[in-house]
């Protein structure tokens, strides 16, 4: 049988040329493209005050869940390494303290993309390539206790370093957006944006949700004991939040559920939390429904919608009660976008005007959900991987996991999703080689040309997420 022209002979078979020197030919034009971060949890005083940071401690390890819940894990106490507890209770002062500790188990963190991390940052950024352990904890923390003095490790100059273009910080409903409003007046506002995160008024297993509604209608001026009245505030607190550079919002849910009830229902329901008379399964509603009503809104004002779900926050309830949220102690769980996202789809999914990126944990749903969803609803797209899989290996699994049903461009590209600044790069710079890895190994098989290759490299390392966020 004659093999059809269109066929390189090649295809499939391995590649003459080793798929490693490929990727290593693409990366060159990727390496130093600027980076796009359009959602992440960075503190926005940081940008607006442009302060020194405190100590090698502040910008290591106290932001940082990733190494705070792997110390954790080996029994090492949150007092010890300086985290503040709700009731006042002393906790260690001295930065060079807990760096000591930090450093001394930093040999926990072989196999982890955290060490990954940390040694981009030592190396790019301070210069050091001594591998961080108790006998060199000194010597590092004094050097880069030294070298936060100087103008060129300012955060702003941190973001000029590393050319990053764009930058997302998230806040709350009812923040305030002090430190937005100060980058506004110093024309700071595009560089670094806000994203509206609703979560605070719209998740009734929060324990101040009553509180949290009544603060809500007060600040925007409308009577939220009625479901019209409550979208209307929500429609004028993202209309604030765009002021601010605002393109997205994100929702952290447990589930990817969504509702679609008639108006009696969601007032009904809307009273019974105002009542506390609500249980788990109302909350539940109470969210799916919610997801529905952002997206509603969305479609009215181009804001792209994030759904972050399947993360069981804050399951140690001792460090929830001594320290707050946010601290390590939230865990994956299954989650079912297909069934989940039904109503929210059968409403609103084929407007035109409607940008949802999809992120999960459960990586099971990748091929059999995400792919089969951003492939074929015009409004979907998948996020990259997040938290537990940003990493070169989940990047691996996620990239082999959805090509091939999604193609690429139905991928959000790349973003960072932390609070910890000097991760930045790193994370950005793992993202690019595995993409180039994944790239250079289709090359090797002749499933792709090395111009397609490259022109879809630098799309997935940068473009992508300029177009997926609606990034002017």
């Amino acid at each position: 049988m004659t093999q059809p022209s269109h066929l390189h002979p090649d295809r499939l078979f391995p590649a003459s040329e080793p798929a490693h020197s490929i990727a290593r030919d693409l990366y060159p034009a990727v390496r130093d493209l600027p980076i796009v971060s359009p959602h992440g949890h960075t503190d926005p005083a940081w940008f607006a005050q442009n302060q020194r940071f405190s100590s090698p401690t502040a910008l290591f390890l106290t932001p940082d869940h990733y190494v705070l819940r792997m110390l954790k894990s080996r029994g090492i106490d949150y007092d010890a390494l300086g985290i503040p507890r709700k009731d006042g209770k002393p906790v260690e002062a001295d930065g060079r303290k807990a760096w000591q500790l930090f450093a001394e188990n930093y040999y926990l963190f072989q196999g982890t993309p955290s060490k990954t991390w940390i040694d981009h940052s030592l190396e790019a950024v301070f210069g050091i390539k001594e591998e961080l352990s108790g006998g060199t904890a000194d010597s590092i923390y004094a050097e880069i206790d030294r070298q936060l003095a100087t103008p060129e490790l300012l955060p702003r100059a941190i973001l000029g370093r590393f050319n990053v273009e764009v930058i997302a910080t998230t806040e709350f409903a009812l923040d305030p957006l002090t430190h937005h409003q100060s980058m506004a007046e110093q024309g700071l506002i595009g560089q670094v944006r806000t994203t509206y995160r609703p979560d605070d008024v719209t998740d009734p297993s929060r324990p101040a949700i009553i509180e949290n509604l009544k603060r809500f209608g007060e600040v925007t001026g409308e009577d939220v004991t009625k479901w019209d009245g409550l979208i209307n505030a929500h429609r004028k607190r993202r209309e604030y939040f765009r002021r601010f550079g605002a393109v997205a919002t994100d929702h952290g849910v447990p589930t990817a559920n969504t509702a679609d009830l008639s108006a009696p229902e969601k007032q009904a329901l809307l009273d019974k939390v105002l009542a506390d008379r609500h249980d788990a399964n109302d909350a539940e509603l109470f969210r799916a429904q919610m997801m529905t009503e952002m997206a509603l809104l969305s479609v009215e004002d181009g804001m792209v919608m994030q759904i972050h779900a399947g993360s069981r926050r804050n399951t140690d309830p001792l460090l929830m009660a001594e320290r707050g949220p946010d601290l390590g102690a939230d865990i994956p769980g299954p989650t079912d976008y297909v069934g989940g996202m039904r109503a929210l789809l059968s409403r609103c999914g084929n407007e035109p005007n409607l940008r949802l990126i999809m992120f999960v944990l459960d990586e099971t749903t990748y091929a059999r959900e995400l792919a089969p969803m951003a492939g074929y609803w015009p409004s979907l797209m998948i996020g990259p991987p997040w938290w537990f899989h940003d990493s070169p290996q989940g990047i691996r699994r996620y990239l082999d996991q959805v090509v091939e049903t999604a193609g690429f461009y139905n991928l959000a590209g790349f973003n960072d999703d932390t609070r910890a600044l000097l991760s930045i790069p790193a994370r950005h710079d793992v993202w690019r080689r595995e993409v180039c890895g994944f790239l250079g190994r289709w090359v090797g098989e002749n499933r792709l040309s090395k111009s397609s290759a490259e022109e879809i490299a630098k799309h997935l390392s940068y473009q992508a997420a300029k177009d997926a966020y609606r990034i002017k």
